[in-house]
């Protein structure tokens, strides 16, 4: 049995048992560059409530490329706008995607639902596909989460129509106190998935790179200054680091900063990324 069908049994059984989903093929180079670095933000986390002593997550950004076990504990509606220049093996060009959606639920008490809207062709409104995130707590400053992004895509503009899967695990560390009361300063994602997560390109592949990644992607997130952390991210497929602040003080704008593919294991160049994401708070769990 080869590294594909072993690996592709691990990611049925698994999500299978949980979600009664099917495997996905590859992604397209398209997607590898740019819909992996907005699924952090669709998954963003509101303002969780702080009654007992467990520090959590803070309210920054705590990764772009790669997704986190947490959804949040609040319900919102949210959209945001992501780009990457230069786009994978395309010269002097970048790509972009729109999002929108809605969050819901309480992780503590059963789970938390995020369920979203791709737009891949956001000038003409074309292109969509979809996201949906099942987050429940596990234990203390644990999350897990069951993701599948990017369905029923549009086979003319990705070759995994069936979309990608994925289950991800996060902690925020205890012995690392965030500037702000109540919150940690350290948290980190470990995470394994099908898809882009796994499979490299038609181009990576064409230039001898290999088709598989490791189909395990994580991130750790730092704070260094308030509602500013520093996230070193690997995606399954190549390694990023990246930011987020919230610039104005009484918003809950966020905008993300980040470069990717900073090894030769996939893509022919560096990468800039940029998110703008906001969410609209509509009631909070206490």
């Amino acid at each position: 049995m080869n590294k594909s069908n072993t690996f592709s049994i691990v990611i049925m059984t698994v999500l299978i048992f949980i979600l009664l989903c099917k495997v996905s093929k590859a992604q397209d180079a398209f997607e590898h560059s740019l819909k992996l670095k907005v699924d952090s933000l669709i998954a963003e986390k509101a303002i969780f409530s702080i009654a007992d002593v467990t520090l959590l997550p803070n309210n920054s950004t705590h990764s772009i490329m790669t997704p986190t076990g947490w959804v949040g504990n609040s319900t919102y509606l949210f959209a945001l706008l992501g780009g990457v220049f230069p786009a994978e093996y395309v010269k002097t060009k970048g790509d972009l995607i729109g999002a929108f959606g809605i969050a819901f639920g309480n992780p503590e008490k059963y789970f938390s639902i995020s369920a979203s809207v791709n737009i891949t062709r956001v000038t003409e409104l074309r292109d969509f596909s979809g996201n949906i995130i099942l987050s429940r707590k596990i234990f203390r400053a644990s999350s897990i989460a069951i993701g599948g992004v990017q369905l029923f895509a549009n086979p003319k503009v990705s070759d995994a129509p069936d979309g990608t899967y994925y289950v991800s695990f996060s902690h925020a560390v205890q012995s690392v106190k965030s500037v702000e009361a109540g919150y940690s300063g350290l948290v980190y994602t470990i995470g394994i998935g099908n898809g882009r997560f796994l499979y490299k390109s038609p181009w990576d592949i064409a230039r001898g790179k290999g088709k598989y990644g490791t189909g395990v992607f994580a991130n750790v997130s730092y704070e260094i200054l308030k509602n500013l952390n520093i996230n070193a991210e690997w995606s399954g497929l190549n390694l990023g680091f990246s930011t987020g602040v919230q610039p104005l003080k009484n918003s809950p704008l966020i905008i993300g900063l980040g470069v990717y593919n900073l090894t030769k294991n996939s893509g022919d160049r560096v990468s800039v990324i940029g998110t703008l994401g906001y969410p609209f708070i509509l009631s909070k769990n206490k």
